[in-house]
């Protein structure tokens, strides 16, 4: 079995190695992930300029790669290079993220498009995060990824990417595992404003979620508030069948 690892946080992150550790007890595990931070940076690809990609060591990985791109593009390029020294990805992992992607959130996450990536290129993928920016707790997170690489292999389609999320909790004190849909994650919005001296401003933007009510304890949202692991099966196709044969009926372009 032989895995590719990616993630948004970079390649000196914490999370990604505790990731790769856990993989590599049971499948041949390959890093390629960003040289810096590139978090909430969704499913954009390098399209103008080149991608500088540098080899480097990374404890139990096969071979490792840092790239200048983005997490779409280490997934995308990765499998490009490991397909010229005759790798084959059976799956595709990204994060541990340091922090949530939940609901509305996995749209500009950069770690789920990465999944997402990999499932575009017909490989069955797995995101997982631990929803804080200060992630301190990855043993539960490291334990669903191993079991989704064993239990998983054979079962789940290329099309569809299993997102986990877990709370930064010690296993002991989670209550459990939910099997979700997305919910809708709320912030309290800001950008701070900086005068220029050319005249110009500077927006920096910023935001503190707040707590959702109202919402099914299905939803992976409301099952992280609540202290609940969620796994949430996703797929790209944005498609809302239901009003296909209603915009019919307004006759658009006749």
């Amino acid at each position: 079995m032989k895995v590719l690892v990616a993630n948004d946080d970079g390649i000196k992150s914490r999370g990604i190695y505790e990731l790769v550790k856990a993989l590599s007890a049971k499948a041949d595990v390959y890093v390629v992930a960003p040289e810096s931070q590139r978090s909430a940076s969704g499913h954009g690809i390098t399209i103008a300029k080149p991608i500088r990609v540098e080899k480097v060591e990374f404890d139990n990985a096969r071979l490792a790669y840092q790239i200048s791109g983005t997490p779409a593009d280490c997934v995308k390029l990765g499998m490009e290079i490991l397909s010229k020294e005759n790798i084959k990805v059976d799956m595709v992992f990204t994060g541990i993220n340091h922090g949530g992607n939940l609901g509305n959130d996995t749209l500009y996450s950069g770690t789920v498009s990465a999944a997402l990536e990999g499932s575009i290129c017909g490989v069955p993928s797995v995101a997982v995060s631990v929803c804080s920016h200060q992630a301190e707790y990855f043993d539960y997170a490291c334990e669903l990824a191993a079991e989704c690489l064993e239990k998983a292999k054979g079962k789940l389609a290329p099309e569809t990417v299993l997102n986990i999320n877990v709370p930064n909790l010690p296993k002991d004190e989670i209550k459990g595992l939910r099997y979700a849909s997305l919910g809708k994650v709320e912030y309290r919005e800001f950008f701070d404003v900086e005068e220029l001296e050319s005249g110009k401003r500077q927006y920096l933007y910023g935001g503190e979620p707040i707590a959702v009510t109202g919402l099914p304890e299905t939803t992976d949202v409301m099952s992280m508030q609540e202290g609940y692991a969620t796994i949430t099966p996703l797929h790209s196709d944005l498609t809302d069948y239901s009003l296909i044969n209603e915009v019919r009926k307004w006759r658009i372009g006749e």
